[in-house]
């Protein structure tokens, strides 16, 4: 239950209010900005809440149980503050969203009504749309490890345990050029061919700075050769630097030869196919007693 202190639960007993709607993001990379629906920006718990953003939400709606809460805000692209290509690149996927109810004469006076968590983004010419998820959502993630041939894990968390800090697994680089969807580029060390297949980039500078991508394939040449499951909010152009980590395809294989850390890995890579599930007893065949089909 929310505690509400005696001053606030008077001005909410009151017929006419002077209450305003505040809306607190903080993206995943550490930034923090405050918006409200008040026609004059507003100051609380460090942050300063922007009446300039041009930002309303829909109402939102909760039920009893763990079922998931809904909502959307609703907010004008702008390059001081949410821009269109922030938001196509990702940085706001994600994000933490603390909604608030404040007497706008009196900001002392506020009610935490909810916290949830960016969504879905929809972008049209001049405005944006983003889903709110309640907390509940995270109930709907799945848990626990799967029967599967296939690490369960994610190259670098805390259940693979890869540094992916080390020189061995990143490299920076300088984009040379680009043709289409592929982008020639140089790197600060040499790498196998398919070394950052599935692995990920990220922008340092240039249009798409602070930009991530997934990368499709990695191609050694004359030069590297780097191709891009999604295109960016801006054009990617010669001298525009970049990190990339090392991929991972989630085989056993890959795991013990290209990270020496088949001691972590998530997956089951022995366990019966198909074939041996279906397959008809026979004499001639090893024994199915549920032992180890490695003996």
């Amino acid at each position: 239950m929310r505690a509400v202190s005696p001053s606030m639960q008077a001005k909410l007993d009151r017929s006419a209010s002077t209450f305003c709607s505040c809306w607190r993001l903080a993206r995943k990379d550490g930034t923090v900005m405050g918006f409200t629906d008040h026609d004059r920006d507003l100051a609380f718990g460090d942050v300063v809440y922007r009446a300039d953003s041009g930002l309303s939400a829909t109402q939102a709606e909760a039920s009893l149980g763990l079922s998931v809460g809904s909502g959307e805000a609703l907010g004008a692209l702008r390059s001081d503050g949410l821009s269109e290509a922030d938001l196509f690149n990702g940085l706001y996927d994600g994000a933490s969203v603390e909604i608030w109810l404040v007497d706008w004469s009196e900001v002392e006076d506020r009610l935490l009504i909810d916290v949830a968590t960016i969504g879905e983004v929809t972008r049209s010419e001049f405005a944006f749309s983003a889903e709110l998820r309640s907390l509940a959502h995270l109930f709907d993630q799945p848990r626990g490890d799967s029967f599967q041939r296939s690490c369960s894990a994610d190259l670098g968390d805390a259940r693979c345990k890869v540094d992916l800090s080390a020189s061995a697994f990143r490299a920076s680089g300088v984009v040379l050029g680009t043709a289409s969807d592929a982008v020639t580029a140089s790197l600060s060390q040499d790498f196998d061919d398919g070394f950052f297949t599935g692995g990920r980039l990220t922008f340092t500078s240039g249009a798409n700075a602070g930009a991530r991508a997934r990368v499709k394939s990695h191609r050694r040449a004359a030069h590297v050769h780097l191709t891009l499951w999604s295109p960016l909010a801006a054009a990617i152009s010669p001298g525009d630097a970049f990190d990339i980590v090392a991929g991972c395809d989630k085989r056993a294989e890959t795991c013990r030869m290209k990270f020496d850390n088949l001691i972590n890995f998530r997956g089951f890579p022995h366990m019966p196919g198909n074939d041996l599930v279906i397959g008809y007893p026979s004499s001639a065949a090893p024994a199915m007693d549920g032992g180890s089909l490695f003996r």
